[in-house]
């Protein structure tokens, strides 16, 4: 029996290492740790349907990865078995099998083993195993033929998967059950006992099939042909026949070419393809790809439909996620991407890796926008993964832009009128040390006109690729879940039966605080890099230059800060010490050393300033309250913790809504504490009961509390011009639109003469945001031939900014104000 059974292991490792001659696996989870797994208790690993071939490959992929091997003993009711069973088992012979998959004995032996022996337990592994991973296609015979489907695959079709497919192998490893915990429910009762493991293991192994494979796809002439069938777009189809004057079959072709313009085409052969080649264009630019929080994807994704929500920085940031979800055995999402993508060659590709195209204005085009309205809809009822980018274009001065509305919208429309599937927002935070496009936002930043949004900006950007670009994170952020941001804005609205064309009242304000929330996720999930780093301190000198180990000292100094009170639980912090990244800066090019006896000197020339700029903006967000706290201290020797709330609470609003910042105007005197705390435990500040006090002038604690100040001064200089303006005019004198016009000239008159590095100091689009919310705070008001009025509430403003403002700066923006007039 001994010489048996050596001969059984000899021949099943000689079959392993012949499969492992053509297979290849990505495999997910197979780390002790990350399982959790007891030294002290037996393994047994569950696979969901029983073949040789899988268990070959779960002995080759936990030998590989130092885990118990699935070969071991293992002692059950019947004896003794190995360490691994199958759910289910095939029937029938080698063309015949039963349409259902029926529960193997071994499966039920160790049910019945766990009931007789009540003190012994095991750990019950579920490892799910995907031959590719290709979502069946309907209407498709080869597919359902050759595709790992749900279904329990004959002999003859296993083999032609394992050959088709068997080079892009998926093996994901999930946390163990205890068996012990499951069956003792049912001490005397066996089947039942029984018929719960396989309940829990069963809707296990859909919901991870789920979040690697996603649903079914329907080929895309029976997408659009549904679409044109729906009611909505019938309705449409009949109002262009009026509106128009055209015939219905003519209406019916327009609605017909539109959904063949925008919806996708996906394929795994291109997404293959595209694996490769990003792979190597990863490892050519980046020094690597850093990703953070993806089991809170996986969490969601078994059981929601996604929508991820990325900041939009360079055409990378789509073409990065796509590869980050796939190489963590998630399913690719489905990509909204704009109409000038579209191109010959190019856009038949993009489609077929999961993009569907759509116009830039909607307007006057009722009939369209409602073929497209119906498509998000059968994406989201479908339950696909669905991307788009809630800032619209990219940012080119690396701050998080303003959300615009129109997808949220449709997104949540599609969600009230059939809310069966849930739909979580995942926010992404995608931070560069070195954006390929740089050298474009540069000329832009610097007047030159903006480029528009097309892959061959991309392909000019990739012309040089011996450069390094530095590190890249990924960092994902708290799931949003629509009901509950909805349960917020209207806790009936289940209450109501919602169609296509129904707008509630309250849409516009469920939109609103769901773009908050977005954005606000984004931000807070940011990552700290040694370039945001350098960039904010060298950014706030007299002539962007320091002593090297002052440089290096800082930069740690600031680290300490963000992990003595961390913004969100999502942020990540670089690894090393300020010496290292100093010498990291410098290696990428962006800084320029001048060797001195007494210490180098680290400077930063020509265009990098600018540069600088947008890597700092960046993670600006994560300094701002200590920022605005510092900036008291600039001109106050000491200050009461009253005076400090009251004066950084009055400005947060506006920081708040430009920066996107997570707390409430209710909770952030709280948090004004904390930083206030935090800061005299680093030594920035000092206190004497409730006063609070600003370091000698000259210390090295006087310079890390002015670079602090330094983050966002250039913020509050710009909101002082806009008063400044505002105030020279008068009440009832100037327009929104005026203010604004003028307040971006004076600043940008500003940045000439004072020499200021920061583009965004004359940002239209920033003061914009101030004008609005002055009125959201009812600072200003307008009247009845929409001209600005104000009270003396703006002159009680203007003043508080002499606690703020040096009297320099604050007599250099009204002489500037007054000579721009």
């Amino acid at each position: 029996m001994g010489r048996f059974l050596g001969l059984s292991a000899w021949f099943f490792t000689l079959l392993r290492k012949l499969l492992f001659l053509y297979v290849r696996t990505n495999v997910i989870g197979a780390n002790r740790e990350q399982l959790g797994l007891d030294p002290h208790k037996p393994v047994c690993y569950v696979l969901q349907y029983s073949s040789l071939s899988s268990r070959l490959v779960l002995e080759q992929t936990v030998l590989a990865n130092d885990l118990p091997s699935a070969q071991r003993p293992l002692r059950t009711a019947s004896g003794v078995q190995r360490s691994f069973v199958f759910l289910y088992q095939r029937q029938g012979g080698l063309f015949r099998q039963r349409p259902r998959p029926t529960l193997t004995p071994r499966f039920q032996q160790l049910v019945k083993a766990g009931l007789v022996d009540d003190t012994r337990d095991v750990q019950i592994v579920p490892v799910s195993l995907f031959w590719g991973r290709s979502p069946d296609k309907e209407n498709s015979l080869l597919k359902i033929l050759l595709s790992d489907s749900w279904a329990v695959a004959g002999r003859l079709q296993k083999f032609l998967i394992i050959l088709l497919h068997g080079r892009s192998t998926f093996v994901q490893f999930n946390q163990p059950l205890s068996l012990r915990q499951v069956v003792e429910e049912f001490p005397d009762n066996r089947e039942r006992a029984t018929r719960k493991l396989a309940r829990i293991l069963r809707v296990h192994f859909r919901r991870v099939r789920q979040a690697v494979i996603g649903p079914d796809l329907s080929h895309r002439r029976t997408v659009v042909n549904a679409i044109i069938h729906s009611q909505a777009v019938r309705t449409a189809i009949n109002e262009a026949v009026e509106r128009d004057k055209i015939s219905r079959a003519k209406a019916r072709k327009h609605a017909q070419h539109y959904g063949w313009e925008i919806a996708s085409n996906f394929s795994m052969v291109t997404v293959r393809l595209f694996e490769v080649l990003l792979a190597w264009l990863w490892n050519r630019i980046y020094n690597g790809v850093q990703v953070n929080n993806i089991q809170t994807v996986r969490d969601v994704a078994t059981d929601s439909a996604i929508v991820y929500v990325p900041c939009h920085r360079s055409h990378i940031d789509y073409m990065l996620l796509s590869y980050v979800l796939y190489s963590n055995g998630l399913t690719l999402p489905h990509i909204a991407a704009g109409i000038n993508l579209n191109m010959p060659l190019v856009g038949p590709i993009l489609r077929r890796g999961g993009a569907f195209f759509m116009r830039r204005s909607f307007k006057n085009n009722p009939l369209y926008a409602t073929v497209f309205n119906e498509y998000m809809h059968v994406m989201f009822a479908r339950g696909y993964s669905v991307e788009y980018f809630v800032e619209g274009g990219r940012s080119r001065t690396g701050r998080t832009l303003q959300p615009r509305p129109g997808m949220l919208s449709m997104t949540v429309r599609s969600f009230l009128r059939d809310h069966r599937k849930p739909i979580v927002f995942i926010p992404v935070y995608v931070g560069y040390e070195k954006v390929l496009e740089g050298r474009s936002y540069l000329g832009e930043l610097k007047g030159r006109k903006k480029e528009n949004e097309n892959v061959f900006g991309l392909f000019k950007s990739l012309k040089n690729l011996r450069n390094s670009f530095g590190r890249v994170s990924v960092n994902f952020g708290d799931p949003i879940h629509l009901s509950r941001t909805l349960d917020q804005v209207k806790p009936d609205w289940r209450e109501v039966e919602y169609d296509e064309d129904y707008r509630p009242q309250w849409l516009t304000q469920a939109v609103d605080t769901l773009a908050s929330e977005v954005v606000t996720g984004i931000n807070a999930a940011a990552a700290v890099n040694p370039v945001n780093l350098l960039a904010t301190i060298l950014l706030a000198t007299e002539r962007l230059a320091m002593d090297e180990s002052m440089l290096a000292h800082m930069m740690e100094e600031l680290c300490r800060l963000l992990k003595a009170h961390p913004y969100s639980q999502n942020m990540t912090l670089p690894s090393g010490t300020g010496t290292e990244w100093v010498a990291y800066g410098e290696s990428m090019g962006l800084l320029h050393r001048q060797q001195q006896k007494l210490g180098d000197i680290i400077t930063v020339e020509g265009n990098n300033a600018i540069f600088l700029t947008y890597y700092r903006n960046n993670i600006q967000h994560l300094f701002a309250l200590p920022a605005l706290i510092a900036c008291l201290f600039q001109n106050n020797n000491a200050l009461d913790r009253d005076r400090i709330r009251f004066l950084v609470g009055s400005i947060y609003p506006y920081i708040q809504s430009e920066l996107f910042l997570r707390w409430s105007v209710d909770e952030v005197d709280k948090v004004i504490d904390q930083w206030i705390d935090v800061m005299v435990e680093q030594d920035m500040l000092s206190q004497q009961g409730q006063v609070i006090y600003r370091p000698v002038p000259g210390s090295a604690q006087a310079v890390r509390l002015r670079v602090l100040s330094r983050c966002i001064l250039q913020t509050l200089e710009r909101y002082f011009i806009a008063i400044a303006v505002l105030r020279k005019h008068g009440p009832g004198k100037i327009t929104a639109e005026e203010l604004e016009e003028q307040s971006t000239l004076m600043a940008q008159r500003m940045s000439i003469l004072f020499g200021l590095n920061a583009p965004e100091f004359f940002d239209k689009t920033l003061f914009r945001n101030f004008i609005s919310n002055l009125k959201g705070q009812e600072t200003v008001t307008t009247n009845a031939e929409n001209k600005l009025e104000y009270t003396t509430g703006l002159d009680d403003v203007a003043e508080d900014a002499r606690l703020v403002l040096s009297s320099e700066m604050r007599q250099s923006i009204l002489q500037v104000t007054q000579l721009g007039g």
